[in-house]
Formats: C-alpha cells, structure tokens, sequence
C-alpha cells in the first residue's frame, strides 16, 4: 500500500484515539530518508517468498535477508520497522590518481581456469539486480572502479579503493606478467602479443582475443595505465641504452618467425629478421631502445677499433685482453725471449650480428679465435730466425704478420687494422755479448774519430797560420793602394786647382772686359744724352735770352746774374752792397768777388 492508499484507509476507518496514535506512529515510523551521500540497503526481516537459496546472501526476488536493490537519495515510504532494517552507507569514493578492485560476494560461481570473474553490464556495479540477472560471478571482478562517486550496495560487493594506478616513469618500460587467460602455449617461454585491449587496460578484450597467461612478450612504455592488478603484474624497467662506439646484438627467445636468412655457406648458427627468434640481423644503434629483457638478450659489440695487447702491463680500454699475456717464442739458433704484441681490430656494425651468432659474445672472439692465431703465428715464424734476424729485420716481421693474421680472421667477420711488435727481450747471456760487442764497435768509432779530430785540428792550426800571415799580407797591400790613392788624389786635387785658378782669372778678365765695354758704352750713351741735353738747354736759354735781350735791354744780363745767385743761395744784401772796391768800383764787381768767396769754401778741402 503506498502512502495516499494508507491515508484513504484511515480516513475511511474509524478508529479509537489510542488506535490512531498507534497507527499514525506506525506510519511515520514508516518513512526513511537517504541522504544525497548515502546509499540505503534494505535488510527484509520476514517475506512470505520465503528465504534466501542455500549459498545466496542477497535477495533477487524479495526473499528475506539483504536486498539486491538499494535506496537512492530521497524519503522512502512503507519500510515498516518490524518487517525493514535499512542500513545507511556512505558513496563509494574514488580519489583521482586510484582505481578501486572490486570483489563480489554473491553471484555464480567462477570457472575453475579462470582467475577473474566475466564482465557484465550493471553500471560499474551500482546495479546489484542485474549485475545478478546477466549471471555475474562472484569472486574478484574483472572490472575496476576509475576515480568517481559511486552508489554501491556493501553487502552485495566488497570495494578496495584507492589502489594506485600504474605508472611508467620516463626511461623506463613495463615487462608485463599476465595472471589470467589462456594457456601459455607449448614451448614458448613468453606469451605472444595479441592486440585490442589498450595495454592490458582491458582484460576482457585480451582474454577474447587469445592472450595466454603468464610473461607476455608486449611491454608497456612511459605513462600510466588503469590496469586491474589482480589481472597482471607489472615491473618497471630501464630502457636498454646502446653507449656510443657500440652496437647491440639482440638475441631473441620468442617470437614467431624463425627463419635462417644466414645463407648455407654460414653454418655457425642462425640469422632471423627483427621480431623472430634467434639473432636479429639489424642491430641495435647507439642510443635507448625499449627491450623486454625477459624475454630477450642484448650483447654489446664495440664498433670502433679494439687493441688487444699480449702484454703483461697494458690492457686496452675494453678489458678484453685482461687475460692476455707476452708471447714467448724459440727462435732457430734456440734462445728464448718475449715479446709484446699488439693486435688492432675492428668489427663492423653490420657484420657484429654475424660475429655473435658464431661465437657468442665478443669475448669468446678474442679468447677463442685472436689469441691461438696470433700467439700460434709469432711462436711458428720466430723458428725460422736467429734472434739477431729477428730483431734487425723487425719491420718485416711486422708485415708479414699483418698479412697473415688479416688473411686468417677474414672468416671470422673481424677486420684486421694492423699488427705492431711491441718491446722484444732476447735472453740475458745473447744481450751480454752483443752489449760488449756493440761498445767494442762504439769504442773503435770513438778511436777514429778521436783522430778524425786531432788531424781536424792541426789542417786548422796550419790554416789559421797561414790565415794570419795572410791578412798581414792583405794589410800591407791596402795600404799601398791606400798611398797610391791618396797620391793620385793630390795631383787631381791640384791639377784641379790649377785649372779652376785659369778658369777663375779668365772668367774675370772676361767678366772685366765686358764690364768697361758695358760702362763704356754707357758713358757714351749718356754723354750723348747729356750733350744733347745741355745743347738744347743752352739753345733754349739763348732763344730766352735774345728775347729778354730785346725786351729788356742791358738790364736782362743783370736781371739773370741776379736770378743765378738767388738760386745758389748766395746772399746779395748786404754784403753785395757794402763790399766795394777800393776804388769805389761798381756793383757789379762786387758781385763777382762774392761769388768767387762763395766758391773757394765750397771748394775747401776740409781741416785735417
């Protein structure tokens, strides 16, 4: 009955107070409220459906016992307290970051060959009736809860929440061991990869698609994943790194292919494509590669030259030859000595898979092949040589090893680079005598060469004599060429002279000459200049004086005596009027004697 047929059935009824006290207190006892972060399950005391199967702890079909179905959010009506118990749970939370495993604790039950319960569709669990209508099986769930809220009846599923994803840290990868599926096929020691089912992230895809249990040969790289732990395991790893002057043989134990692509002439193991069992032809290339070491093998091969030193006190910088030794040799006159040798090599990159597929690694190369080769070369070709022989024809014992040991390693894939003979040590006894007998030679050398230089010595005593003598010679020499010179000087220097001396007085002469022609000729010019001045003058001064003459009569000559004087500067009064003669001579008389005066003391010669 719902909540308006109960409220029909009471208006309809007459009751007694203390009846209806009991009824309505019955009926609002009915009423459950769920909150909006709650989850009601409803526990049914009694049902007339009877109870629950024999291995069944929730009802499907309202038998007694907990219910499949729970309460969302809200009031809910007619949960009578002596028939319901309704338990209040809080939401499933899963935090981000997590996953959360889920476990089911009714349902049908799991095959045997199964780990995990099938997938069904029930909304990620929150629907617990057709979680067990589609036939869920109880036990650990396939599925996972991703970060969210979720409505999840407790009794029915058991929650593990907050189980951290799975991360994959950069540089590394994840080698993946599956716990359910198929059978691991017969022979195989990893499962084949099979695809659809996102990294693992899907169980049920990769069951349907034929993924086998246990080591897979897929990885996972870098990044997370929400995988269900109880459905693989997951170890993280480091990327395989190939360092630089290297490159990695991979030696695969899986994989489908195993075809020899070596052709028959090898016939030291076998070559397969990359992905197939066996050697990989194609190398791996300095740098880092995303291997499944479980499933897989990588030998470093170093690709730049390789020494091997057969040398008690060197080793090379790979450590290959650390076990390698000075060779000890016989030669034919039958002394023993030892000698340090050094073998130069070089496997190429693309030849090294070949390399490993014969002997295995590059150790068992040089412990295997370069060793008896080399070691077994020196000791047969020290027996056709005197120990004397050997060491001063060392150049061509070291030719004719490189030739061979090139031409004996050729099959091995290996390049030779070059065969250096290190220090040789002849026995003590040989090099005794052959040290006396070498500082017997020194000393004969030193011997003539002592006298070498006393005879040196005297030619340069004799030279530097004569040397001397010589430049006394020279000396004297000089200096007579010297006073030759310096004679032939003076007689130039004065016949020189002499010469200048004519040539100055002739210039002179010369000069002189044409000096009083020049000044001769000038006279002339300007006397005949001055004449014909003078000439003109007086012929002016006469014309002047006949017309003053005529004008003036007898008083124009006294007229120009008197101009005459004034322009001379001589004074005519008084001294003109008071000097006279005794006679009482005339005037002028008088003029004419101080004019004559005026003259003579211009005319005297100054006083001593």
């Amino acid at each position: 009955m719902d909540f308006i047929g109960v409220l029909q059935f009471i208006a309809s009824h007459p009751f007694s107070s203390a009846a209806f006290v009991a009824l309505l207190t019955a009926f609002l006892t009915s009423f459950v409220s769920i909150h909006e972060n709650q989850v009601g399950v409803v526990a049914k005391r009694f049902s007339r459906t009877g109870s629950l199967p024999e291995g069944r702890i929730v009802a499907l079909n309202g038998e007694a016992g907990f219910q499949a179905a729970t309460l969302p959010p809200g009031i809910h009506f007619g949960y009578w307290p002596w028939q319901f118990k309704v338990v209040k749970y809080s939401l499933t939370v899963i935090e981000q970051g997590h996953i959360g495993l889920v476990i089911a604790n009714d349902g049908s039950p799991a095959p045997v060959d199964r780990v995990l319960s099938n997938v069904v569709d029930c909304d990620f669990f929150q629907d617990g009736a057709k979680f067990l209508r589609s036939n869920g099986q109880k036990g650990r769930q396939t599925s996972i809860l991703t970060a969210g809220y979720y409505r999840i009846n407790p009794v029915l599923f058991k929650i593990i929440p907050n189980v951290k994803i799975t991360s994959i840290g950069s540089d590394k990868i994840g080698i993946v061991t599956v716990l359910d599926g198929a059978p691991m096929p017969l022979g195989q020691m990893a499962a084949p990869a099979v695809s659809g089912h996102d990294d693992f992230q899907n169980p049920e895809a990769f069951i349907k698609a034929g993924g086998a249990r246990g080591l897979q040969e897929q990885i996972i790289l870098a990044g997370t994943y929400n995988i269900n732990p109880w459905f693989c395991e997951i170890e993280e790893h480091s990327l395989f790194e190939v360092p630089i002057g290297y490159v990695g043989v991979v030696v695969s134990f899986v994989g489908d292919d195993s075809r020899d692509i070596s052709g028959t002439e090898f016939t030291h193991g076998n070559i397969v494509r990359r992905g197939g069992k066996g050697v990989w032809d194609e190398p791996l290339y300095p740098g880092k590669h995303p291997v499944n070491m479980r499933v897989m093998k990588v030998e470093l091969v170093p690709t730049t030259n390789i020494v091997l030193n057969w040398a008690a006190a060197r080793t090379e910088a790979y450590k290959l030859d650390a076990a390698l030794s000075t060779i000890t040799v016989r030669s034919m006159d039958g002394f023993t000595f030892n000698l340090d040798v050094s073998q130069i090599i070089n496997i190429g990159a693309t030849k090294a898979p070949w390399v490993i597929s014969r002997m295995g690694s590059v150790q068992n190369l040089v412990n295997q092949v370069l060793e008896p080769i080399v070691g077994n070369y020196f000791r047969n070709s020290a027996q056709r040589f005197t120990v004397l022989d050997f060491l001063s024809n060392r150049a061509e014992r070291q030719k004719d090893a490189r030739m061979h040991i090139t031409d004996a390693i050729k099959e091995y894939d290996v390049q030779s680079v070059d065969t250096l003979i290190g220090d040789i040590t002849p026995p003590e006894q040989l090099m005794a005598t052959l040290t006396a007998r070498k500082i017997a030679e020194e000393q004969e050398k030193t011997f003539v060469t002592e006298e070498k230089t006393q005879r040196t010595r005297q030619d340069l005593e004799r030279q530097k004599a004569l040397s001397d003598k010589q430049r006394e010679l020279v000396n004297i020499e000089q200096d007579v060429r010297v006073a030759e010179m310096r004679a032939n000087a003076a007689i130039q220097q004065a016949s020189g002279e002499s010469q200048a001396v004519a040539r100055r007085a002739e210039g002179e002469a010369l000069a002189k000459r044409r000096l009083g022609e020049a000044e001769a000729d000038v006279v002339a010019i300007k006397g005949r200049t001055e004449g014909e001045a003078i000439r003109a003058v007086g012929t002016a001064r006469a014309d002047a004086y006949r017309l003053g003459v005529e004008a003036m009569g007898g008083n124009y000559a006294l007229l120009q005596i008197f101009t005459a004087l004034a322009d001379k500067g001589i004074r005519l009064t008084p001294d003109v009027l008071v000097q006279g003669g005794p006679g009482g001579g005339s005037s002028s008389d008088g003029l004419l004697a101080v004019v004559l005066r005026d003259l003579l003391e211009k005319n005297r010669p100054p006083a001593a």
